[in-house]
């Protein structure tokens, strides 16, 4: 997708920096200039705009993901248990309606493969309650912030996922400082709808990559392609489609961004 490294770069660098502004928890983010590490030119300009020179961490292995509304894997959930990772929801909700509360959900991040949702009480068997906890409320309190940020664009955010880790000491020596990390709140990351004809009860348009996922599920259903590599070659629609979603989506959250690089 065209450009679709520089658009995510700058969506996360703007969020960055408008959640440092709410002091909830620290961030990565040194930089976003190409360091001058003997880089040649041609492959500097490539690097212009899509990447961020970030503090070291090591990573807390479970992604932190926040629900406002009941959508993607939560709702093939609840229609079959009536929860969401095990959470007890209430009766007669609907697709994509929206929950009494937000909700945390945590997941493993699993080397290949597709991330597997599990409940709280298993995420801190793998990295401690206390931990588990604070990255609960912090999850969710991101959430809240970045949600009436959105509200305030005309944008619904009905689900994002976090990742935390700590920060490395002096000597790459363990410290407990932990930090908001990777990319923040892009459309690779969340689920963004308009709140403009928002309806619970069907599938909402979004601003995400389900519209590219959704071309790919419809080759699966016709047998054109197993989900085995290579992938398919994308149409021109279906590329400039997805681009179209991610740069509205950058402009209705943060109008006037300017892209860095080419």
């Amino acid at each position: 997708i065209p450009g679709k490294g520089r658009t995510l770069t700058a969506m996360s660098a703007a969020w960055f920096e408008l959640l440092r502004g709410h002091r909830i928890v620290r961030d990565h983010v040194l930089s976003l200039e190409v360091p001058d590490i003997g880089i040649p030119d041609a492959v500097r300009g490539q690097l212009e705009g899509r990447v961020m020179v970030c503090r070291a961490a090591r990573v807390v292995p479970i992604e932190c993901v926040a629900r406002g509304y009941l959508a993607g894997s939560g709702w093939a959930e609840y229609r079959e248990r009536g929860t969401v990772c095990g959470i007890p929801l209430p009766p007669g909700l609907r697709e994509c309606d929206r929950l009494p509360e937000p909700i945390f959900t945590p997941a493993t991040k699993a080397d290949q493969g597709h991330d597997e949702n599990i409940s709280f009480d298993r995420a801190c068997e793998i990295v401690g309650g206390p931990l588990m906890e604070r990255l609960r409320s912090l999850t969710l309190r991101i959430y809240a912030v970045a949600a009436a940020h959105a509200a305030n664009c005309g944008l619904l955010l009905a689900d994002t996922k976090f990742e935390f880790g700590h920060a490395r000491g002096r000597e790459g020596a363990p410290s407990d400082e932990l930090m908001l990390i990777d990319e923040v709140l892009t459309p690779d990351s969340s689920r963004y709808w308009p709140a403009e004809g928002y309806a619970p009860g069907r599938d909402q348009p979004s601003f995400d990559k389900q519209f590219l996922r959704n071309h790919l599920l419809e080759l699966v259903s016709k047998g054109l392609w197993r989900k085995e590599p290579p992938g398919p070659l994308l149409p021109s629609h279906v590329v400039e489609g997805t681009r179209a979603r991610y740069m509205e989506a950058l402009d209705r959250l943060f109008p006037g961004t300017r892209l860095r690089g080419a």
